[in-house]
């Protein structure tokens, strides 16, 4: 069958497919599972005749979205909060994993190019970290105290104004997406060279190994979690830019409403970077090196996991789930 004509044939199941993944159309579970099996059908005879094709994207991309929407009518009564964050939120991210991928490449790229205008240039990091802060810790790393910036304040006065700048700054790198993507992009470098000359300069000064051991205590979770908002920005960007068979307007509603999910994901972990920042980080050159290394690789293991393979694995049992049911 030639694919115009496979297209035609089916073209208005697909449309009333979307609709019912849209809400526009209401269905009970059973029907949901009716249309799944046609669309899987679909997709076999595409992947096997038209396996290039745009065809076969679209009707995977829709596949995933059904199955997403069964498995959240069939579920079982279960904690609304607990749900979100253990299959709501995976599921969404695994659909849209080259973006978390996209998001860490710019982060790495910008951070280079913080770490290589470092070297090159003197004064970079007077610009892009100021005058006084530098001096004060050229002065912090004389006294043998190169994470002396973190012990000022009350710890609980610290924890509350960095938690609090840390979602803004998040919310922002999010909500800037609204530009296509331009405004995140912009963000994200900012931040990330910003990163990459902050590295440099302890570098520079021989205090690398003891800001490592201070800064990543927090910047585990609060670096990954910048980038995870990035990756939101992205997306939000991404539904405006490339609508694919929706309206701009309903695909700039579903990429607000998926982004969104995984933006509220990463507080709890931009709240636990704040509790560190301001209680933990101030004591990381008195704690024993063993801790400090347990803590910043149990951070990075906890967060990374959650982001880049337990989406594999809820997508992995939700696929063999509803076969399951279908079978």
């Amino acid at each position: 069958m030639r694919e115009v004509y496979f297209i035609k044939q089916n073209k208005e199941k697909w449309l009333g497919i979307e609709q019912v993944v849209q809400g526009k159309i209401k269905k009970n579970p059973d029907d949901l599972s009716s249309l799944y099996i046609n669309l899987v059908n679909d997709l076999s005879f595409a992947q096997t005749y038209y396996p290039k094709s745009n065809t076969t994207v679209y009707l995977n991309h829709l596949s995933s979205q059904i199955f997403q929407k069964i498995y959240k009518t069939k579920r079982v009564e279960e904690n609304r909060l607990i749900y979100f964050f253990k299959t709501e939120v995976p599921l969404i991210v695994y659909e849209n994993r080259r973006y978390l991928v996209y998001s860490f490449l710019f982060f790495i790229f910008f951070m280079l190019i913080g770490v290589l205008s470092a070297i090159y240039d003197n004064e970079f990091a007077n610009l892009i970290l100021s005058r006084g802060y530098v001096n004060m810790t050229i002065e912090n790393i004389k006294n043998g105290n190169a994470v002396g910036v973190y012990q000022d304040g009350s710890t609980w006065g610290s924890t509350i104004g960095i938690t609090f700048n840390n979602i803004i700054v998040g919310a922002k790198l999010y909500i800037y997406g609204i530009t296509c993507g331009i405004g995140t992009l912009y963000l994200l470098m900012h931040n990330s060279i910003m990163v990459g000359t902050f590295q440099y300069f302890f570098y520079q000064h021989g205090a690398l190994g003891d800001s490592a051991r201070g800064i990543w205590l927090h910047g585990a979770f609060e670096i990954f979690s910048m980038v995870v908002e990035g990756m939101c920005g992205l997306i939000l960007g991404t539904s405006i830019l490339f609508p694919k068979t929706l309206s701009r307007f309903n695909s700039f509603k579903n990429g607000f409403k998926n982004s969104f999910k995984i933006f509220l994901s990463t507080i709890p972990f931009t709240i636990c970077a704040g509790i560190l920042e301001g209680y933990v980080t101030r004591h990381a050159l008195e704690m024993p090196l063993i801790l400090n290394l347990v803590i910043i690789f149990g951070c990075l293991g906890i967060i990374g996991f959650y982001y880049f393979v337990y989406p594999r694995i809820v997508n992995r049992r939700i696929k063999n789930l509803i076969n399951d049911a279908i079978l």
